[in-house]
């Protein structure tokens, strides 16, 4: 399956999406705060979570990056970048259809952009704070493999200071991979306003690793993930992650139109299991 991601994907973050597809320093530490939070445009039809729009603070964002290397402002501005683009995408209004609905409580919906690339947005409630899941998605992206199968490896090649990096990521060659072994080059940016933690993400590149022998370069972003926490149980989180993604490669979109939105069932099902865990340990303690 496809890893999804939090590319985190968030994935991306998603993460998840793919192991199918095979989906800064404390100088910056408070740049998540340069976006901002506006007015929102009013309620979706299909979800039942409030969207909010947000905007780069351009002057802001120059004095926090005018004593950074060229190449950490590049990857910084990708980042934001990445995350206002894919909330847009996120609010958007029209064209959000229903794709499947999990026992669970998973609901994905799927929009088709322009250009006739189709995103899916998962929607589901999970046994942990935004911060819990901040901490497992984002700063601990480095263990995913160990309770996502479809992933081999993430390595962070990269920080900008706490809110950015850059990560490659190797999905695994699991049995059902619909889609084959990919391998990700993917700018991740976090960012909390109020209560709620925003990850986002998309392709990037790097100098020191091209594309590698033997794997074909899946692109993914912009995508992105909203933490929120429950009115009446801030200890629960609503989870609101949007997959993007082109997986490259000679394989027919209708095949590709199935697996991610499995890519993003079987990544919520292991991070499940992963806080299931986590919760065990914590009450031992």
């Amino acid at each position: 399956m496809l890893r999804a991601v939090l590319k985190l994907c968030c994935g991306i973050t998603y993460p998840h999406l793919r192991s199918m597809a095979g989906l800064q320093r404390a100088a910056l530490a408070a740049f998540g705060q340069e976006i901002t939070h506006s007015q929102s445009r009013g309620q979706m039809a299909l979800p039942a979570w409030s969207p909010l729009r947000w905007t780069e603070k351009t002057e802001a964002v120059e004095q926090r990056t005018a004593a950074l290397a060229d190449e950490d402002v590049f990857y910084l501005k990708q980042g934001v970048a990445a995350l206002n683009e894919a909330l847009k995408i996120v609010e958007s209004e029209d064209g959000w259809k229903l794709e499947t609905a999990e026992k669970n409580g998973d609901v994905i919906y799927s929009k088709v952009l322009t250009g006739n690339r189709k995103v899916f947005r998962l929607e589901t409630e999970l046994n942990a704070s935004p911060e819990e899941l901040h901490d497992i998605l984002f700063f601990r992206v480095e263990e995913m493999h160990e309770w996502n199968p479809s992933i081999r490896r993430i390595k962070v090649l990269k920080h900008v200071g706490r809110n950015t990096m850059v990560t490659h990521e190797v999905s695994s060659e699991t049995t059902g991979n619909l889609i084959g072994q990919r391998d990700f080059l993917s700018v991740r940016h976090s960012s909390k306003r109020e209560s709620r933690v925003y990850l986002g993400g998309a392709a990037t590149r790097l100098e020191s690793l091209p594309p590698q022998p033997g794997f074909v370069r899946a692109e993914d972003g912009p995508t992105c993930i909203i933490l929120q926490p429950l009115q009446d149980r801030p200890d629960h989180s609503r989870f609101i992650w949007l997959l993007n993604m082109d997986v490259k490669g000679w394989l027919p979109q209708s095949l590709v139109n199935k697996a991610l939105p499995r890519a993003q069932a079987d990544f919520t099902k292991h991070l499940r299991r992963r806080l299931a865990a986590q919760n065990s340990e914590n009450s031992r303690c």
